[in-house]
């Protein structure tokens, strides 16, 4: 059609149709999920640390790939549940499983099908929606026993393909998205073009001084702490006013979190305010205080903040 033709002055359609749909990432912990989230969105939108269950609740991270629109849904990792909370992340994993298009389940290459993974294995079995099976971590692991690997994993689940990555070098995961956005269905897209995630920028904003707290502490502290962003104030000369509270259960844990002289709380809040400064592009100003808040494990309040569902009994 030329321009004469086209009487209205209206762009063209695009002949080839959009794409749109949810995929979640499920496996055990430690399993390279928020790392393959934050890979194929490209950016972060999960955070990760060396220590296991630090994602709590499901974190939406938005690709675009061609004309689809994949929405990726980071589960909790799924492990056996202790307390209270475990239940929750766990119940969590599974709900946002059921809910999406496409469920993807990656493997720890080199801890195999051991413990978790198996038992997730399992539960795959009563999921209907179409699987994928994504071994990570592939570097250290020799091609022979990433065969056998894929071949067990597929005798107790039959899953529709196979991918081999590495989430920190990106090996595999152009394919791999690649795969995934041809395999969702046709249909407008969900989210606005530019848009990377639906956490809310203040809950992001926790979450990302909750990582520096799991990266900075190396004790229990961290499974035993909540952080939450009360004042978020856009200042006039461009900047913005940040304060958050790290809610812990016990003076004990307080006095680890402020560390020696404030040495730990101050590490914390300047690695934090660092890359709040880069995500938000202006300056941060950062302020933490420490909280006690005995049993918030066992608090409604404090699940309903972190998205989770409060599990009875």
């Amino acid at each position: 059609m030329t321009e004469e033709d086209n009487m209205t002055g209206l762009p063209e359609a695009p002949t080839t149709p959009t794409r749109s749909g949810f995929v979640a990432l499920i496996g055990a912990t430690n399993a390279g999920k928020s790392t393959l989230l934050n890979r194929l969105v490209g950016a972060k939108v999960s955070i990760v640390s060396h220590k296991v269950q630090t994602t709590r609740a499901i974190v939406r991270g938005i690709a675009i790939h061609d004309r689809t629109q994949i929405v990726f849904m980071d589960t909790p990792g799924i492990f056996k549940p202790r307390r209270r909370l475990d239940r929750a992340m766990v119940t969590s994993a599974w709900g946002g499983a059921k809910d999406a298009d496409l469920i993807v389940m990656l493997v720890d290459s080199e801890r195999g099908l051991r413990g978790d993974a198996q038992a997730i294995l399992e539960g795959l079995k009563e999921v209907r929606q179409p699987k994928i099976l994504v071994l990570n971590k592939i570097d250290q692991v020799k091609r022979e026993d990433l065969l056998k690997l894929a071949s067990a994993a597929n005798e107790v689940v039959t899953f529709d393909d196979t991918f081999m990555i590495s989430a920190t070098t990106g090996s595999g995961c152009d394919d791999l998205i690649a795969h995934l956005s041809a395999k969702l269905p046709e249909g407008p897209w969900y989210y606005p073009e530019d848009q990377i995630s639906d956490l809310p920028m203040r809950q992001l904003a926790a979450e990302i001084t909750r990582e520096k707290l799991f990266l900075r502490l190396h004790q229990e502290l961290p499974y035993s702490s909540h952080v939450e962003t009360e004042q978020w104030e856009e200042r006039k000369d461009g900047s913005v006013r940040i304060e958050q509270v790290i809610y812990v259960e016990r003076d004990s844990q307080k006095k680890i979190a402020l560390g020696k002289g404030g040495e730990a709380i101050k590490s914390i809040s300047t690695a934090s305010r660092k890359e709040l400064s880069e995500i938000l592009d202006q300056p941060v100003h950062l302020f933490l205080f420490v909280k006690v808040r005995e049993n918030w494990g066992d608090d409604p309040e404090r699940f309903r903040e972190m998205g989770l569902e409060f599990p009875k009994g």
